[in-house]
C-alpha cells in the first residue's frame, strides 16, 4: 500500500516544460482522472433507480472516507497545518460533498447525456478559479470564452428540453454542481503541491466524515437499502473511484499544473460520458443533445486556450513558482516533511 501511494509523490518532470511537451506528466495524470471521471453520470444514473439520492451522494463518501483513513494511516501521511484545514474545507464542501449530492438529485430526473453536457462548463469555470485563487493570469480573451461558455450553457438547458423555458430544477443543481467542483478542484490542486495528491483527497474525506455519515444514517433509517446488484455495483465504483482513487491521479495532474493548462482535459469528460451513457444505459443521442454539447464544449475549448499559461503567486516569479511546484513532489520525504 505505501508503495502504490509513495508512486503518486514521485517526481516525474519539471512543470517549466509543460507546454512544450502535448502529453506532459500533468496531461497524462489529468486524462487518467478523467478517464475515472467520466463513468461518474452514467454510473449515477444507475445507483439512483435503486438507492436514494442522499445515500449515494453522501453514502459514497462515507466508504471512500474509511478507505481515506486506511490510506493515511499506511502511508504515514503528515497532519496538516491550520491554515491547511481551512483550505481542505472548500475541498470538501466542493467535490466531498456538493457536487456528489447535486449532481444526484439532478439525475433523477434527467439523462445522464444531459447531464454530462452540462458538467462540460466545469473545465472553463475550474480555470476561472484557478486565476481567482492561484494567481494565473489568462488573456482577455479568456474572459470572452467564460461568458461565451455561460450563455452556451443557459441556451442548451432551455432548447435541451425541447421547448424554450426557464430552466428546470435539475438544470440549477448541475450548474451548483459545476460551481462547487471548479472550487474543490482548484483548491485541491494547490493543496497537492503542499500535502500530496493522495492525501489531499483523504483528508478531504475525513473531514467531511462528521457531516456525511450521519447524514447517511438517517437517510437510510439505520438499515441496508434495498437494490439490485448492478445499482450496488455502481454504487461500489462510485465509492472507490470516483470518490477516492480517481483524485489521486486528479489532483496530480492539477499539482503539475499549471491548473489551466491541466483543468482543459476536462473537456473529454462530457464527450465519454455520453458515449458511455449511450453504450451502457441504451439513452438517445438526439440532435439538440449533439449541438449543445458541442457549443459547450467549443465554448470551454475556446476559453482555456486562450490564456496565457503562468503563474504567478504574490512575491514569486513564474519560473521560481514552477520549480517549487515540481520540487514539492520530487520525493516522498520532502511531502512527508511539512
Amino acid at each position: 500500500m505505501r508503495a502504490l501511494l509513495s508512486s503518486f509523490m514521485t517526481n516525474h518532470s519539471s512543470a517549466i516544460g509543460i507546454e512544450k511537451h502535448v502529453l506532459s506528466p500533468g496531461i497524462v495524470w489529468g486524462l487518467l482522472g478523467v478517464g475515472a471521471f467520466s463513468f461518474t453520470v452514467p454510473f449515477t444514473r444507475v445507483a439512483v433507480q435503486g438507492l436514494d439520492p442522499v445515500v449515494i451522494g453522501c453514502g459514497r463518501a462515507v466508504v471512500a472516507a474509511v478507505l481515506a483513513a486506511a490510506a493515511l494511516m499506511f502511508g504515514r501521511a503528515c497532519v496538516p497545518t491550520t491554515g491547511q484545514w481551512l483550505r481542505l474545507c472548500t475541498v470538501s464542501v466542493g467535490v466531498v460533498v456538493g457536487f456528489p449530492m447535486c449532481t444526484t438529485l439532478a439525475l433523477r430526473d434527467v439523462g445522464a447525456g444531459h447531464s454530462a453536457v452540462l458538467i462540460g462548463l466545469l473545465p472553463a469555470a475550474t480555470s476561472v478559479v484557478a486565476v481567482m485563487i492561484g494567481g494565473e493570469r489568462p488573456a482577455r480573451r479568456f474572459w470572452f470564452g467564460a461568458a461565451l461558455g455561460v450563455i452556451a450553457t443557459a441556451t442548451f438547458s432551455v432548447v435541451g428540453h425541447g421547448a424554450p423555458g426557464a430552466p428546470t430544477t435539475s438544470d440549477l443543481f448541475l450548474l451548483a454542481a459545476v460551481a462547487l467542483a471548479a472550487f474543490g478542484y482548484a483548491q485541491g490542486g494547490l493543496l497537492a503541491r503542499e500535502l500530496g495528491s493522495w492525501q489531499t483527497i483523504c483528508w478531504a474525506l475525513l473531514l467531511a466524515l462528521p457531516v456525511t455519515a450521519p447524514v447517511t444514517v438517517v437517510a437510510t433509517g439505520g438499515h441496508l437499502p434495498h437494490a439490485v446488484a448492478g445499482q450496488w455495483a455502481a454504487f461500489g465504483y462510485l465509492s472507490a473511484v470516483s470518490m477516492f482513487l480517481g483524485f489521486f491521479a486528479w489532483y496530480r495532474g492539477l499539482a503539475i499544473g499549471p491548473i489551466t493548462t491541466v483543468s482543459q482535459i476536462q473537456l473529454v469528460q462530457p464527450v465519454l460520458s455520453v458515449g458511455w451513457a449511450v453504450l451502457f444505459l441504451g439513452e438517445h443521442l438526439s440532435g439538440e443533445l449533439v449541438v449543445g454539447g458541442l457549443a459547450v464544449i467549443g465554448c470551454a475549448a475556446f476559453t482555456v486556450r486562450s490564456r496565457v499559461v503562468h503563474s504567478r503567486p504574490p512575491g514569486h516569479s513564474t519560473r521560481d513558482s514552477s520549480i517549487h511546484s515540481a520540487s514539492s513532489m520530487s520525493s516522498p520525504s520532502a511531502e512527508m516533511s511539512r
